[in-house]
């Protein structure tokens, strides 16, 4: 019972690091960021099961993660008014060619960030962007001034939200 409480403790601890620490694709990872999730695997292991090196200990540790995953998932699918707290929200980073600066800020990002990503897109400037979208997943959508028109002359993407 006590590596179950543990577990959980801090499964709501690193799921709370993982929401503060802002969206990132393991792509876009540094070599420190990557460093200290290794680094954290093995804190976490140690600091649930502490000295206990028994397969029980680690089959419950495990279990116990899993259980609270599908739980949030579960809620997240269940609850729609917990959606953004649990899986995040999309934001608008770029819009009519504009960065909004704040948000990149808040989601901790950089203008550098935003330009790589625009490149791996094969935008060439900024000003060609009608709307930029920071996914839950930490991918950006582009949306460009060039969008193809339907026969009626709306976009053929759809708006986001």
């Amino acid at each position: 019972m006590d590596i179950l409480i543990r577990a959980l403790v801090i499964f709501v601890f690193l799921w709370l690091v993982v929401r503060v620490g802002g969206k990132r694709e393991v792509a876009q990872l540094s070599a420190f960021d990557m460093l200290l999730l290794v680094t954290v695997g093995d804190l976490v292991a140690q600091g649930v099961v502490q000295e206990d090196y028994s397969l029980t200990a680690a089959l419950i540790a495990v279990s116990t993660f899993t259980v609270a995953s599908l739980v949030l998932s579960l809620a997240n699918l269940r609850f729609p008014a917990l959606q953004p707290w649990i899986g995040g929200r999309a934001r608008i980073v770029v819009r009519d060619g504009e960065p909004l600066l704040d948000v990149l800020h808040s989601e901790q990002l950089t203008l550098g960030d935003l330009h790589e990503a625009a490149r791996e897109k094969g935008i060439r400037r900024l000003s060609d962007i009608e709307m930029c979208v920071l996914e839950t997943d930490g991918a950006f959508s582009f949306f460009t001034h060039d969008a193809p028109r339907g026969k009626d002359g709306s976009r053929d993407d759809q708006e986001v939200q």
